[in-house]
């Protein structure tokens, strides 16, 4: 992959990590780089971890040149955003490397307010599938754009080919959701509204794996 200055970059390959044990171990098997949950604020409402563990993962991740990413992917309602903020900072002095986010009021606040120096990437929940889309992202300060998981290898070459200087992340392995990415109508058929916020349900990707 080539990057608009023609650089060559390498592939990154990043792993998922139900909590430290699994961080640790994909670290172990080569992963470049690990995403987990935080406490709360994360999609997958089952794979919280403490700050502590996050520190603990970024450590060992930091000694083999291998990077953190903490999802706090979810949607923040108002009475949140201090305790958001606040797990945030936490973050940053646990050394996570970057950042995966939903909320367009949470990138703001990120940048302007905490003028965070974590990388902050665009979630798979912002259901990015087409140029404009990515394009739009970066011009509001996502370094990475996770794309959605139904997009070919052609359709993702085109966006890279139109927008070379925004990093693309997108998913190899794992379960497709009925619907589009980030667009959640099977877990809103079956939870309330306060409940699709909180976390995604596996009954949205039961019988598309």
């Amino acid at each position: 992959m080539q990057n608009a200055n023609n650089n060559i970059k390498t592939i990154e390959l990043l792993a998922p990590a139900k909590d430290l044990a699994c961080g640790i171990a994909a670290i172990n098997h080569g992963a470049d780089a690990v995403y987990i949950g935080a406490a709360k604020f994360g999609a997958r409402h089952s794979a919280g971890n403490s700050v502590e563990d996050i520190a603990m993962l970024c450590e060992y991740a930091h000694k083999f040149g291998a990077k953190v990413h903490v999802t706090v992917n979810t949607i923040i309602y108002e009475n949140e955003l201090e305790d958001m903020l606040q797990l945030i900072c936490e973050l940053e002095k646990a050394n996570v490397d970057a950042l995966l986010i939903q909320d367009m009021g949470l990138l703001k606040a990120c940048k302007e307010q905490l003028h965070t120096k974590m990388s902050l990437h665009a979630s798979t929940q912002c259901d990015s599938r087409t140029i404009e889309k990515v394009r739009w992202l970066a011009s509001l300060g996502f370094e990475r754009v996770v794309l959605a998981r139904e997009l070919s290898v052609k359709e993702i070459a085109n966006i890279h080919k139109a927008v070379p200087e925004v990093e693309l992340e997108a998913f190899v392995h794992g379960a497709l959701c009925v619907s589009y990415s980030g667009i959640c109508y099977a877990s809103q058929y079956c939870l309330t509204v306060q409940q699709i916020v909180d976390r995604v349900h596996n009954s949205a990707e039961w019988h598309s794996t």
